[in-house]
């Protein structure tokens, strides 16, 4: 099983052409979802105990497996938050899962940890993060929140001696926030906003007040949330941190990379004062899942928040080397911040510049498209690349045929969404190959 042999070239060859035919897709197909039963069918005795060889496995894969599997690069993809990888980004993908490479620790990885460390200084200087800033790559904005909370947690306890509880933030917060708190078993305390949603230094300071600033280890703000697209007022947040001394924990993990686009740069003001902050690749960064960059203002405090010890492990956590599972939740870790270093080499950073600016161009076609149109209304401007708008006169369940519809037809996948218990429409528009044309045909099927 583990021999390389004629056969296992001939496999090598086929998986090589189904990747290439793939990245060369243009465009790529949407297809969509199949039912457990139809599955089933064509799949249900994949798993034998002599196995079907290499070739038949790919042509399962490829005929009936792929096929039920919406491709989230597609230009018309707009639901959640699309993945849109380079086909640099995606083709290093295959060296490093061929490469096996341990990526946790530098004495296993260093050439690996070193090109990652070059990716995470490109992001800490957009975000003008100090140059002792750092941290590691970790598999989403989940782990990546709930790394940073932790650290938070434990900075505050072997600063103080004190046990604080309490985590604030607003309900436009990403769902992952309540997920971390609840694991931690800690309260998280919701931060009124105003019309324009935004979490700001004077909402914060009267909650701190009300509930007693001293039950608070961390305030995590957001810097584009995912229903919305809505930038906290980072820099009043920030000063309230500072003042009451609390960890000052940045979600950028969409809207994060809206730092590379000087159109917008200035709206970020204030999360180079952050104690954490996370920005997705994989979102709008362009790198394939799963890789969620995970930054500290001072790295030896997530260190000593996340360094496991045992007695095999002392060879590692007994020397100063940089070990990123150091920096996180977990300890085995795949160099998933590879395939994006290698496509910010290949391409330079001026093009993810243009990438990024380009979306936001479409996303404010978008948004100047809807409101032309007597049938739809833009429901809250965006401060990014979401679009989320309502179609007068339909309800939760037009939303839904419709959607659908778009589905069946493979004309988009665009899922509807609810804000303030409205059923709404919304865009994410974060590939570069989404034009104004798609943006078109799309509100046009709504007329």
């Amino acid at each position: 099983m583990h021999g390389f042999n004629d056969e296992t070239k001939r496999l090598g060859e086929s998986i090589l052409r189904y990747a290439a035919e793939r990245l060369a897709l243009d465009p790529v197909p949407l297809d969509s979802p199949r039912t457990p039963a139809e599955l089933d069918a064509v799949a249900g005795g994949a798993i034998s105990a002599k196995g079907i060889g290499g070739q038949s496995a790919l042509e399962l894969f490829e005929d009936e497996l792929a096929l039920a599997c919406l491709s989230t690069d597609h230009p018309r993809y707009l639901s959640f938050i699309p993945c849109a990888p380079t086909r640099e980004a995606a083709m290093f993908d295959l060296v490093v899962g061929a490469s096996s490479i341990y990526g946790g620790s530098w004495l296993e990885g260093a050439g690996a940890v070193y090109a990652e460390n070059q990716a995470l200084r490109w992001i800490a200087n957009l975000a003008g993060l100090p140059e002792s800033a750092g941290g590691g790559f970790v598999q989403g904005g989940t782990i990546g929140n709930l790394s940073a909370l932790v650290t938070a947690r434990e900075t505050v306890r072997a600063r103080t001696g004190a046990r604080p509880f309490r985590v604030a933030s607003t309900p436009g917060s990403h769902s992952s926030i309540a997920s971390a708190c609840q694991v931690m078993d800690t309260e998280l305390v919701g931060v009124p906003v105003g019309d324009d949603l935004r979490l700001t230094g004077a909402a914060l300071r009267q909650v701190l007040l009300d509930e007693g600033p001293e039950s608070f280890f961390a305030v995590v703000a957001t810097a584009g949330t995912t229903n919305l697209g809505v930038i906290d007022d980072l820099e009043s947040v920030a000063a309230v941190c500072e003042e009451f001394g609390i960890w000052f924990h940045v979600d950028g993990a969409y809207g994060g990379a809206g730092l590379a686009a000087p159109s917008i740069r200035a709206n970020y003001a204030g999360v180079e004062r952050a104690d954490s902050f996370i920005v997705d690749p994989h979102k709008w960064l362009f790198a394939p899942f799963d890789c969620c960059a995970l930054l500290y203002r001072d790295p030896p405090l997530a260190r000593a928040a996340h360094t496991q010890h045992a007695s095999y492990l002392d060879v590692l956590t007994e020397k100063p080397d940089w070990n990123p599972t150091d920096y996180s939740i977990g300890l085995t870790r795949r160099a998933r911040g590879l395939p994006f270093w290698f496509s910010l080499v290949a391409n330079g950073t001026d093009a993810y510049t243009e990438a990024i600016e380009g979306t936001l161009r479409v996303a404010r076609f978008a948004e100047d498209e809807v409101s032309r149109r007597d049938y739809l209304e833009v429901v809250h401007h965006s401060d990014l690349t979401v679009v989320v708008f309502r179609r007068l006169g339909w309800g939760p369940r037009d939303y839904q045929q419709w959607s659908d519809r778009l589905l069946e037809r493979q004309e988009g996948f665009v899922v509807p969404t609810s804000h303030a218990g409205e059923t709404l429409a919304r865009f994410a528009i974060v590939n570069p190959r989404t034009t104004t044309d798609d943006i078109v045909v799309i509100l046009d099927s709504m007329a």
